[in-house]
């Protein structure tokens, strides 16, 4: 048996094409799925896994907090990041809270089995444009931009906002209370110096942080 993939997804459309591309080869085999991540971390705490395919956009809990208390609980666990969210908007934090590696969904076939080998086999998989990111990212030469100040929860939901999505739709996804989401956008705008949601918005897309903004 190949190695042994948990593909975490929340659309059964991209988990059965994983599948498809993994049925195909020799050393690599999906031996389970999860749709939310309460069910990505009860699985990854069943059994010893070869690589965890993750998107960090599920129900429940999910996103950067989800990969750092993965890498907490099996630390040699190797994770790749496997998301519909650009690049600049999730790379950097991914990489630091854990992962091996991130990849868009608009990646071919050939790069992802290529990335998914890598990953499995205990290296990094760096795209060029994460690569170009790692190497001139503002932190890394001393500055620190204003959405930099954020927390992964606090980016997560600033990222959501930008991108349309209400304050409802936020509290339902992340699983939390109304008020809280409302506490964290308020902290959002103070940690940013930011007046509103309008500059906000004209913020992300200043910063190419939308998911919208064409490459």
């Amino acid at each position: 048996m190949g190695i042994s993939v948990l593909v975490a997804n929340e659309y059964p459309v991209v988990r059965s094409g994983l599948r498809t591309l993994v049925a195909a080869t020799e050393d690599l085999a999906v031996g389970g799925e999860s749709a939310d991540g309460h069910a990505t971390l009860d699985m990854v705490r069943q059994r010893d896994w070869g690589l965890l395919m993750l998107d960090l956009c599920m129900r429940g809990r999910s996103g950067l907090e989800l990969l750092k208390l993965i890498r907490a609980e099996r630390p040699r666990l190797p994770i790749l990041v496997f998301s519909a969210q650009r690049e600049e908007l999730y790379a950097l934090r991914a990489i630091r809270a854990g992962a091996m590696g991130y990849l868009s969904l608009r990646s071919d076939g050939e790069t992802m089995l290529v990335a998914m080998r890598r990953v499995a086999g205990g290296r990094m998989f760096l795209s060029p444009e994460v690569t170009e990111l790692l190497a001139s990212h503002p932190v890394e030469s001393g500055g620190v931009l204003p959405h930099d100040r954020l927390t992964d929860r606090e980016y997560g939901i600033f990222s959501r906002i930008v991108s349309g999505a209400t304050l409802t739709d936020i509290a339902d996804e992340l699983s939390l209370s109304i008020k809280t989401v409302s506490t964290h956008k308020s902290h959002i705008l103070d940690k940013m110096t930011l007046a509103g949601q309008v500059e906000m918005v004209r913020y992300a897309i200043e910063h190419r942080l939308l998911e919208t903004v064409s490459e």
